[in-house]
């Protein structure tokens, strides 16, 4: 018999960093600075004449996120000039999408900004995902029409 113990015999490592809880103020901040971001988020649409734009606050509901916005484009290259407007205008501003999914000619994009997820989609794909009615328990904070 060895004197490892059961974690080094799996390889794993044990814990032992725990991560400092924020304070209630430091998390007030984070809520402000994502609530900020997903209103930025749906100025910029607007610019690109988004259309049906929604602010959801999901951060209740899931871990996810804390905010959807989800908004329609009328064709491929308005997807494309929503997702873009609003992906360089976030970056001039020093704020980098972590990911982007989907493409203008599937006729729907996510960019994923962390603590905001932008869906952009065309009516047809928005009506067949209805996002607002899987979502209904999320607050509704705006809506763009």
């Amino acid at each position: 018999m060895t004197d490892q113990k059961p974690e080094d015999v799996r390889g794993l490592p044990r814990r032992r960093a725990v991560r400092p809880k924020k304070t209630a103020e430091q998390a007030a901040m984070v809520d402000e600075a994502a609530l900020a971001l997903a209103r930025r988020i749906v100025d910029l649409a607007e610019d690109k004449k988004a259309t049906d734009i929604v602010l959801l606050e999901i951060g209740g509901l899931t871990s996810l996120a804390d905010y959807f916005v989800i908004c329609s484009g009328s064709s491929e290259r308005q997807l494309g000039a929503i997702a873009d407007g609003i992906a360089e205008a976030l970056r001039d501003e020093g704020v980098r999408p972590i990911g982007r999914e989907g493409s203008a000619s599937a006729h729907w994009m996510l960019l994923d900004f962390g603590a905001v997820f932008v869906h952009i989609m065309a009516p047809p794909e928005r009506e067949f995902y209805q996002l607002e009615r899987l979502w209904a328990e999320a607050p509704l904070l705006l809506r763009v029409e």
